[in-house]
């Protein structure tokens, strides 16, 4: 899933390569800290750093022989050091510096995120704000409720974007932690001195108790956040999806020149990127289920969630910001359709206005009981025959002795029911960090 939507950025962290270079950034560090506290020659450590190689190549072919991917790292390295790379991953456990190497790449694709996400955030705030008093109809059940505007739809995602972005910062945190506390997680061989130093150059929190590796539950907030995000997106996207139905057309995703919806319909223009959202938020709700199941491991430790960890935290934020990138295109380009939205609300006859209608007759005296079945009553019989809602409620006997006609007619006024857009609005986008 690696196109124009997905940040070459996001791709190249889970290269090989990179991944390599972060545990020698980790084996480096640890060496550094050795320096510091007497336990290595500056010499070696700068031999170290002149000549430490990255080869792919080499570790594949070491890989295949000794069945160990850490063992054949070290080897390749040590190959290109010499003398010098006895003090690597001295008194270190695998998980010492693959937890600690994987803290850093899932901290490098968060960043890349949140920016995603802040991006999105820009464009949905300036479609809101285009919106704020383009008037539509508010469905529930799929079913006319009453008016709302289109702008209010979007400020309800921009809201949702904001707890996004707070969860995703806190889950950015949460996964920032390494240990270098050796096999059991005991600092048998090294002192807990050393893990400081090391997390403190690297910018990461030690693990407080370590068992062989850095907990799962830390990755499986990071993964659910993720999901959480996917999400929110899905919810947008079924949303462009059902207003972009042909009955429906109040919006709907960009049409490119040369585009084609079908292979053969030439008229079609479907909400594909929408729906292609819908579907890939499923891969990474599924992920995020598969972290959960890692956080139960053997004792101290087993590796059944490593084999797993390789696929579904890659795909996920590969996933993801591929997700936001396109959804944001969608958003910056769509395409808004204010007649349609006006027309739709007159399709139900003004019945749309039934409560204002409702409110007026229990605020002069009517019990709630009886004109709701009076209002209802009408309602039914302008689905059921046509007409108009408004005439027909100007003609009921009950209703005209207790509203006059310039009662009625603010009723039906759609600005009535959005009197209160400004501080809603306010609420949202008042101005404060996410």
């Amino acid at each position: 899933m690696i196109d124009r939507y997905t940040r070459p950025e996001m791709a190249e962290i889970w290269t090989l390569e990179n991944k390599y270079r972060t545990w020698l950034k980790v084996e480096i560090a640890v060496c550094e800290a050795f320096v510091q506290a007497g336990l290595m020659p500056q010499a070696a450590l700068d031999e170290i750093k002149l000549k430490a190689k990255i080869r792919p190549e080499r570790i594949d072919v070491l890989e295949k022989e000794v069945k160990h991917d850490v063992i054949a790292f070290l080897t390749s390295i040590t190959e290109t050091v010499g003398e010098a790379g006895r003090f690597l991953h001295m008194g270190m456990t695998s998980s010492d510096m693959l937890d600690t190497g994987l803290a850093l790449l899932m901290r490098q694709a968060a960043d890349l995120l949140i920016d995603d996400l802040e991006t999105l955030m820009t464009a949905l705030k300036t479609q809101a704000e285009k919106h704020k008093k383009t008037l539509m109809i508010g469905r529930s059940h799929g079913i006319h409720g009453e008016p709302i505007t289109f702008g209010l739809k979007i400020a309800i995602w921009y809201d949702e974007s904001k707890r996004n972005m707070k969860r995703l910062r806190e889950a950015r945190e949460v996964i920032s932690f390494g240990k270098i506390s050796g096999a059991m997680g005991t600092f048998a061989h090294l002192p807990p001195e050393i893990e400081e130093s090391v997390c403190r150059n690297l910018d990461l929190t030690p693990e407080p108790v370590s068992s062989q590796i850095v907990h799962r539950d830390r990755h499986a907030q990071f993964l659910q956040t993720l999901a959480l995000i996917a999400s929110s997106l899905d919810k947008f996207a079924t949303e462009i999806r059902h207003l972009q139905r042909t009955e429906v057309m109040e919006a709907e995703e960009p049409f490119d020149p040369g585009q084609k919806g079908s292979s053969s319909m030439p008229h079609k223009r479907n909400p594909v990127a929408s729906e292609n959202i819908c579907g890939l938020a499923r891969l990474i709700r599924s992920n995020a289920v598969a972290a959960v199941e890692n956080i139960p491991l053997w004792h101290e430790r087993d590796i059944s969630h490593s084999s797993v960890e390789r696929i579904i935290i890659p795909d996920s934020t590969i996933l993801l910001d591929y997700m936001l990138n396109r959804f944001t295109k969608v958003m910056e380009r769509l395409v808004v359709y204010p007649k349609k939205m006006a027309r739709n609300m007159d399709i139900t006859g003004g019945t749309l206005y039934s409560q204002k209608i409702l409110l007026k007759l229990v605020q002069k005296g009517m019990q709630r009981e009886e004109a709701y079945g009076i209002v209802q009553k009408v309602a039914m019989d302008v689905f059921e025959q046509g007409g108009s809602f408004k005439d027909a409620i100007s003609k009921h006997p009950k209703i005209s002795s207790l509203l006059d006609d310039t009662e009625i007619k603010l009723c039906f006024d759609p600005w009535q029911f959005l009197s209160n857009i400004d501080s809603i609005y306010q609420r949202v986008f008042k101005e404060n960090r996410v």
